[in-house]
């Protein structure tokens, strides 16, 4: 718990780089589902070469469209926790695949995924913080 305290106290002292923060993060969800989207037919052979080899046509438009709402609701910070617990079991996923691939091999996206990974459980936990469309909705219109 007192991580959890120590992270509060932070958030609540540096609201703008914890904007910074939130906005970066969304950012790089909505262009990663951007860049799924533009190259499609890469995303489904990498899940049919992977243990989600199951419905790879149905898992791929899934993660692409979740990429892309979840992305854009991060970054305006509306729904930030909803937003991250969603992407969570993408990223562990995505984690998994990297990891089988290759580990810190040229090319392997890896490092990316444990980041997103780790900043997506960092805003399950923090919320939005005093500069997103959550606070603004708690404070002045509930």
């Amino acid at each position: 718990m007192a991580i959890l305290h120590q992270l509060d106290k932070w958030s609540t002292t540096h609201p703008r780089l914890l904007l910074l923060l939130r906005a970066a993060l969304g950012i790089a969800l909505t262009s990663k589902g951007i860049a799924f989207i533009s190259d499609m037919m890469s995303l489904k052979a990498l899940l049919s070469a992977s243990s989600f080899n199951f419905l790879p046509d149905w898992i791929a438009l899934v993660v692409t469209s979740i990429h892309l709402l979840c992305g854009f609701l991060i970054t305006i910070g509306l729904f930030t926790r909803l937003s991250a617990l969603i992407q969570i079991p993408i990223l562990i996923g995505a984690v998994i695949i990297n990891t089988s691939t290759g580990h810190f091999t040229p090319g392997s996206e890896l490092a990316y995924s444990l980041l997103i990974l780790v900043l997506l459980v960092f805003f399950l936990f923090e919320g939005g913080g005093e500069l997103s469309l959550d606070h603004y909705i708690k404070t002045h219109l509930v």
